[in-house]
């Protein structure tokens, strides 16, 4: 990835403002050149992706998914993305982020061929780096 041209584009998926406003920070310090947006619930996420696509604006390079939300869920959610066929080519890496630590949760994420890996929370910056570094290397 030629990450000289432009920074990493990360989309942040979650119902909890100050868990986001941390997860941000911790990324910033972890990958330095990113941006980042965040969305409270995975309707809005939708919403924002729909709009990008249909501007044909770049999607996000990573979504960081929680499971549990209001409204719509991180299972609907990635129900809905594939239904929608926003990202056709899989460009976007989509990582569930959950402090659920129930296996069927984790082997639910799996199953989903759009869902890279599943990592629990709370995030820490060596967390968000080995993500990120683990990803460049595939």
């Amino acid at each position: 990835m030629n990450n000289e041209q432009r920074p990493v584009n990360i989309m942040l998926v979650d119902d909890d403002e100050i868990n986001n406003f941390i997860s941000v920070k911790l990324i910033k310090k972890a990958v330095v050149s990113s941006e980042i947006s965040s969305a409270l619930n995975g309707k809005l996420a939708i919403d924002k992706l729909v709009e990008l696509k249909n501007q044909g604006q770049q999607l996000p390079d990573y979504i960081l998914l929680d499971i549990n939300m209001p409204v719509m869920n991180g299972w609907e959610f990635l129900d809905e993305y594939k239904a929608l066929d926003i990202d056709p080519e899989s460009k976007t890496k989509i990582f569930i982020i959950s402090s659920s630590v129930f296996s069927n949760d984790i082997n639910k994420a799996k199953s989903y061929a759009l869902v890279k890996d599943f990592v629990s929370k709370p995030l820490n910056i060596d967390k968000i780096k080995e993500l990120f570094v683990k990803e460049e290397q595939a």
